[in-house]
């Protein structure tokens, strides 16, 4: 993973500086462990819901005594295992054991799992399960070292990475006291070692002439990527607009929006040169998707678009874009234009592209940022060709109603291109996305819709505030990265309740669906407090997690026939001793829970 990136590069290339690239799923089953009691194990890297722990214990692997750094991790969790085939140096999992009494050997990991990443690399990988044994040095064992107990210290580093992202690379010390004397006790493990062969070679093996071919080709594909479409009707009537105003006019200005499109790669093919000789890291193509925040933009961004396709707004051309003689702002809104064009390719893109980027990332950072920015100039080539041409024009089909029929078509193609991205997104992230998407879609229906041409000044400023603010209150609800869950939440269990309130302890219910929007509101405005978890906790409460997502679930019919609630969402405090729990309906009853809670006794 590369380092932290100073601000002003994230802001140059945020649209393509994601996290290091990840890879598919799957546990690692090379190494078969015999039955002995585990240790205490710590927390080594967490995203969400996944995680990995790690534990240390002396072993013996055949005749080898030593010591098993042990890793437990979730199947979306892997390590770099290979730095051959890691996107830098030094990434990949490193274990080393220090002690001052005894000498250990180099760390011996098992077989790696090959995986292909979505740019046709080869990665070696750790994932899930698996053990790293690091022996006892023999010359420790012959000199009489201590057996009373010698105290080891084991450094892990790293970086882990999801299906996404790639997580902050860390170091971790654990410590150990490592007892000799009963070195003939320890268990036995079995683990295979680490293949000597590494993975293929990065990068597809072209020749340079044809490599630059297919960027060329790359570049020109782009101009097709419906992500493009809504920008061209606005691009064209600039052409023809500066076409009226003379030759020399129309081929000024579209080389200054084919500028435009080659500022925007010649940022990338720059970012890629820093990174590279600075941070020991590559810029690919796609890296970008692993952040979930760029992936929920630009799902919302097509959607905005797609909007724009079905004629619910209109963009008014300003004078900057519209080329006004004499005006020098026309040739800077061209530039715009054209850098928010090749913007609008990236979401579209596909596997031409990926391979093209792939090449150049095992080139010379010279060629790397040629092949670069190759692909801005096959992306500008047909404009170029289009405004020195001017009576090329004359061959454009004229207006009509299939045009219209074709922007709104090229609207449906945006939603799916849309929906496509949003279940990319993690489980936990999708519905908040899909939830905000709606509300967006009405926001700028509420912008443009609600007011007209002839609508007062007053009450056109009052509509759209009301509606930015809408659009800002709810993203803040449903876009928000979800925090790490406080409450340790049971699923539905009538015999865990009744032998719950049976030995004193209250039991909070919280009835939810997978389909209700208000208990996602209600999971971020009530159950997401510290205080309120810290008084479940405190006051030893049962909390339980009713699903009633299908009909058929416990706790769907419970809600029906033991609580007699019509639907949810609902909470409920039952306590020993009393007939009827406390019930909460809505959203705001926060503050009431927190008094409720607050008057149950502690903990015994």
């Amino acid at each position: 993973m590369r380092k932290r990136v100073p601000g002003i590069l994230w802001i140059l290339c945020a649209l393509f500086i994601g996290h290091a690239r990840a890879v598919q799923n799957g546990y690692n089953h090379n190494v078969v462990v015999s039955s002995g009691a585990p240790t205490s194990r710590v927390e080594l890297v967490r995203n969400e819901n996944e995680v990995s722990f790690v534990r240390l214990e002396t072993v013996r692997m055949g005749k080898k005594p030593g010591l098993a750094v042990i890793f437990e991790g979730t199947g979306d969790l892997h390590y770099y295992a290979n730095g051959k085939t890691a996107p830098a140096p030094n990434l990949e999992l490193q274990v080393e054991a220090k002690s001052p009494q005894l000498s250990f050997q180099k760390a011996i990991f098992p077989k790696w799992t090959v995986f292909r990443d979505s740019v046709d690399q080869y990665i070696d990988v750790y994932v899930g399960n698996f053990i790293v044994f690091v022996p006892l040095d023999p010359a420790t064992l012959l000199t009489g070292a201590n057996p009373a107990g010698a105290s080891v210290e084991v450094k892990i580093s790293g970086v882990a990475c999801t299906s996404l992202l790639c997580l902050p690379p860390f170091e971790k010390t654990l410590s150990v006291s490592v007892d000799l004397a009963a070195m003939n006790s320890w268990r036995q493990i079995v683990s295979e070692p680490a293949a000597q062969t590494s993975a293929p070679a990065q990068g597809p093996s072209y020749q340079t002439w044809f490599a630059l071919l297919l960027a060329l080709l790359a570049g020109l594909s782009l101009n097709i990527m419906p992500c493009v479409w809504p920008v061209l009707p606005l691009v064209v009537m600039r052409i023809i607009e500066n076409a009226k105003q003379g030759k020399s006019r129309s081929f000024t200005t579209g080389l200054a929006f084919c500028l435009g499109i080659l500022f925007f790669f010649i940022a990338l093919a720059g970012a890629n040169i820093i990174l590279r000789i600075f941070y020991g890291t590559v810029l690919q193509w796609g890296d970008q998707f692993r952040s979930p925040n760029f992936v929920a933009a630009m799902a919302l961004l097509l959607v905005v678009l797609a909007l724009f396709m079905f004629g619910v707004f209109t963009v008014t051309v300003p004078s900057s874009v519209a080329g006004k003689s004499g005006s020098g702002k026309g040739y800077t809104g061209a530039v715009g234009m054209g850098f928010l064009a090749a913007v609008l390719s990236t979401p579209c893109s596909f596997g031409i592209l990926a391979a093209v980027f792939a090449w150049a990332q095992a080139q010379q950072p010279p060629l790397a940022a040629l092949t670069i920015v190759v692909i801005g100039i096959g992306m500008a080539v047909p404009y170029a060709i289009l405004t020195a041409l001017p009576q090329l024009l004359a061959k454009l089909p004229r207006a009509g109603r299939w045009m219209e029929l074709f922007k709104q078509t090229i609207g449906f193609v945006l939603l799916v291109t849309a929906v496509k991205l949003i279940t990319a997104l993690p489980e936990s992230r999708r519905a908040g996305v899909l939830y905000f998407a709606v509300v967006l879609a009405f926001c700028v229906w509420m912008w443009s819709g609600w007011v007209g041409f002839n609508t007062k000044p007053i009450r056109k400023w009052v509509t759209r505030i009301v509606a930015a603010a809408l659009a800002i209150t709810v993203g803040f609800l449903f876009l928000s990265a979800p925090a790490s869950e406080l409450i340790d939440w049971q699923p539905y269990d009538a015999d865990a309740i009744d032998t719950a309130l049976g030995q004193g302890r209250p039991v909070l219910i919280k009835f939810t669906a997978d389909w209700c929007l208000t208990c996602k509101t209600i999971e971020k405005v009530v159950y997401s407090r510290k205080d309120i978890a810290e008084l479940i906790k405190q006051k030893s409460i049962l909390p339980i997690k009713a699903d009633t997502t299908q009909r058929d679930y416990p706790a769907t019919l419970a809600l029906k026939s033991l609580y007699n609630e019509p639907g949810v969402p609902v909470s409920m405090l039952l306590v020993p001793g009393r007939k009827e729990p406390a019930r909460w309906r809505g959203i705001l009853f926060a503050d009431r829970l927190k008094q409720s809670l607050t008057q149950l006794p502690d903990k015994g």
